[in-house]
Parts: structure tokens; C-alpha cells; sequence
């Protein structure tokens, strides 16, 4: 981990600051975007907890760069999505839902790269105590997510393959941080989240899963891109795409390597780390039919339950020539 350290910190890779939201993603913008002070092209990389830098950097991915990365975390897909509609960030991992809400809402991005995993991980959750069984149960009760993010999206998909509409239930939005602790105290029902926060509630026994996400979601998250930054940054983001798929490829061959070094980098416990990792089962995949009919199915949905408001055709959203060959 060391050299990876230091790799770091000679690439700027390392996080240089937490994004809480829009605000502070416009200040972000307004940092150089295209060159650093050395001349060395600068890719500004959104991530989310656990995410894109926890994996190279547990990998060794930052190493050799010719270019510098500028990181900035965010809490949850939403605000990232908000900080690429400001070119506060050229790029950043993205689930199908949440680009949706981007695309929706005029933003000029497209993803680049898709991957593919298991959605048990992505779930509505309750505490161990709860008298809630089913997602049928949710009628009435309160439910603790971000709007517009993939826990956004399974609350909806279990509570309508439930025979229940969106107005049956009561949908808070908190972020992650607020929303775990909304029902740990009782102020909420249910919390629909995604991982590490679904393992890490588990194995601490603050929550048990009431409805996962697998069987009712496609499993789809993406590295989005700006079009600013695919127009001018192509050959960049697509060494760092290929650095990401790369490090996914050493991250299952080294479970017990990257379980420590995941737990170890966002502050987790082992347990929870490896919990998540192994079963994601994450595989970056061509973007071809199949992944375009399933984004236009996470679009129809949301506008079948009245999340947005117009017809979306998601063709465009994609920039094919992107290879994510390992």
C-alpha cells in the first residue's frame, strides 16, 4: 500500500476534498480543468465511499499515470450527478437510476462504461426487531433513501411488484449517513440503500434485509462521463476506464487481499468488506443491446410511476467507443 501511496500523492490521486453537494461542486468547477502546472493533462474524477479509488489504489491502478487526477467524494450518486451537470467533475461511477434522473434533467453526459452485478446488495432494510416481513408490509410505513439514487429506484420496484403505489408509502430523503441513523433510532421504518452500506448494517447487526434488489433490478452502474471532457480528454478516460477495468479483473482474483485493503481504506470492518465484494460479482461489459434495453427500462419505469415527467429515449446517452477489453 505504500507505493500506492505514493503514487498517489505524486499524481494528485489522492482525495482532496469530501463534496457534500451542488455548493460545493461549484466552487470545485471552478479549479483548472484541463492541464496541471506541469503541463500534465488532469482528469477530474468523481468517486462515492468504497468506490473507484479505494479499488486501484488497493489494486496498484495509480501507478505510471500521465496524467494527474483530482478526486472528489460525494456521498451518494445524486450529488456526483449534480457536480457533472457543473463540470465540477469530468467523470465518475453512476447507477442506472440516477443517470436517468441526469439525463432527464438536461444534463450532457453519457456513459462510457457499464458494469454488471448482483443487486442483492442494493435493498430495503429494517432493523433486526422489525415486524415487517414483506415488501407489501411497506403500506403506510416510512422509507429513508436518497431521491433519485438506485435506493430510490428498489424501494419503487419492490413496492409496485407489491401491488402498492408510490403514494402508499412514505419516502424520506436523507443521505446515507442520516438516513442509517434515522432508523436506528425509530424515526423511520425502513432505510433502501446500497452497498458497502448494506453489508456494513448487516454484520453490525444494525439492520436485516426486508427486500433485496436481485430479481427486480438489472444490476447496471456506469462510468459517466461530460461530453466537455469526452471531447477534449478521450484518450485520458479511456486509460482510466481501462485502469478500473483492469483492477476489477486483480480485485477477484485477490479477494482476501482487496477485502483487507477496502476495509482498511474506507474504514470498515473486514467482514462487512468482503460481505459486499463477493457478492456484487461486478463485471465490466460492452455496452451493447442488451445494456441499452435495460437503461430504456429503468427510464419507462420511472415515467410509468411518474418520476419524470416526458419520454425518454436513452440511445443517445451512450458513447460506444469506449473499450473495457481486460
Amino acid at each position: 500500500m505504500s507505493n500506492n501511496r505514493t503514487a498517489m500523492t505524486v499524481h494528485s490521486s489522492r482525495r482532496q476534498f469530501l463534496v457534500q453537494g451542488a455548493s460545493v461542486a461549484a466552487a470545485i468547477a471552478a479549479a483548472p480543468a484541463l492541464v496541471s502546472a506541469q503541463g500534465r493533462p488532469v482528469l477530474k474524477a468523481g468517486d462515492q465511499k468504497g468506490g473507484l479509488l479505494a479499488l486501484l489504489e488497493a489494486a496498484g491502478g495509480l501507478e505510471g499515470l500521465g496524467y494527474d487526477i483530482q478526486w472528489s467524494e460525494f456521498p451518494a450518486a445524486a450529488p456526483l450527478a449534480e457536480a457533472l451537470n457543473a463540470a465540477a467533475v469530468d467523470s465518475g461511477p453512476i447507477g442506472d437510476a440516477p443517470l436517468i434522473f441526469a439525463l432527464a434533467a438536461g444534463t450532457r453526459v453519457k456513459a462510457i462504461g457499464a458494469n454488471r452485478s448482483d443487486s442483492y446488495g442494493t435493498a430495503v432494510l429494517v432493523r433486526p426487531d422489525s415486524p415487517l416481513k414483506a415488501a407489501g408490509d411497506l403500506r403506510g410505513k416510512s422509507v429513508a433513501t436518497n431521491r433519485g439514487s438506485i435506493g430510490h429506484y428498489v424501494t419503487l420496484k419492490a413496492i409496485t411488484a407489491a401491488g402498492l403505489k408510490p403514494e402508499d408509502v412514505n419516502i424520506r430523503f436523507l443521505a446515507p449517513a442520516d438516513a442509517k441513523l434515522a432508523l436506528t433510532q425509530g424515526s423511520v421504518d425502513a432505510w433502501a440503500t446500497w452497498e458497502p452500506y448494506t453489508a456494513l448494517a448487516e454484520v453490525s447487526n444494525h439492520a436485516r434485509v426486508l427486500v433485496s434488489g436481485r430479481g427486480l433490478l438489472p444490476g447496471l452502474s456506469y462510468l459517466a462521463a461530460t461530453d466537455s471532457a469526452i471531447a477534449a480528454k478521450r484518450p485520458v478516460l479511456q486509460d482510466f476506464l481501462q485502469r478500473v477495468v483492469k483492477a476489477q479483473l486483480w480485485s477477484y482474483r485477490n479477494v482476501d487481499a482487496y477485502s483487507a485493503a477496502l476495509a482498511r481504506i474506507i474504514g470498515i470492518p473486514p467482514e462487512a468488506a468482503k460481505l459486499q465484494f463477493e457478492r456484487r460479482q461486478q463485471k465490466w461489459v460492452a455496452i451493447d443491446a442488451q445494456v441499452i434495453s435495460d437503461q430504456q427500462g429503468t427510464a419507462d419505469f420511472y415515467r410509468q410511476v411518474g418520476l419524470i415527467k416526458q419520454p425518454l429515449d436513452v440511445k443517445g446517452t451512450f458513447d460506444t467507443a469506449f473499450g473495457v477489453a481486460g
